[in-house]
């Protein structure tokens, strides 16, 4: 049962219904915390990338609609235009002027605004080893600037689906999802320091989530 800020279009009701048995055909997978999502307001979802699948699973195994925020090259192919204008994505250019950016935020400002769920991988790209990289800073600058929370996910086996085998192998995969939390409200300009105490924090949360040895650059030693 999905909820939302708005209601899903009838083509997007059909895909849920329609792909749902094929990934548990798939997969075997499960999804853990759906209990912490939030079922009304705005929040910013935030998750390790590993696959190009992971944002699929997210989709099929939240209670709620998510719009995703995807780099501006995704809507370069056809294909992929058409899917992320469908799914309502907004496109994103990396190491855009200050205008584009402007763009962006306000773009992610009118979604959380009517209470949606924005879908963000902080990283910025995949990990192509599996392993948490350093976090770019929007993510937390967009949840700082809104003051909405954020909920941490870690996805846990996609970096087992490569080459063909895993169709039969079918791939243990686990979604962890988090507890919501909230970073410090910022009405002001974000100084580079803060910007980094926030991504760190935010980060820390996601590999939370994670085994160690997915944990990568955010991997707690004890001494």
């Amino acid at each position: 049962m999905y909820s939302s800020g708005k209601p899903l279009t009838l083509s997007q009701k059909i895909v849920l219904v329609v792909l749902r048995p094929l990934l548990n055909i798939c997969f075997s997978w499960k999804v853990e915390g759906r209990e912490n999502v939030p079922l009304t307001g705005p929040v910013i979802l935030v998750a390790n990338h590993v696959h190009v699948i992971d944002p699929i699973l997210l989709v099929f195994g939240f209670p709620r609609w998510i719009t995703f925020v995807a780099k501006q090259e995704l809507f370069h192919s056809l294909f992929l235009r058409l899917w992320l204008r469908w799914a309502g994505s907004l496109p994103l250019q990396r190491d855009g002027k200050v205008g584009e950016k402007q763009r962006i935020l306000e773009g992610a400002r009118k979604a959380l605004d009517e209470g949606l769920i924005l879908g963000m991988f902080p990283e910025g790209g995949r990990s192509h080893d599996g392993k948490l990289r350093r976090g770019k800073p929007g993510s937390a600058v967009i949840a700082s600037k809104a003051d909405v929370p954020l909920l941490p996910v870690g996805v846990v086996g996609t970096d087992r689906v490569h080459g063909i085998s895993w169709l039969w192998k079918r791939p243990r995969i686990v979604v962890r999802i988090g507890k919501p939390f909230k970073l410090p409200p910022a009405n002001n300009r974000i100084s580079k320091s803060q910007m980094q105490l926030l991504t760190t924090k935010l980060m820390s949360e996601i590999a939370a989530l994670l085994p160690p040895e997915y944990q990568g650059a955010y991997e707690k030693h004890e001494d």
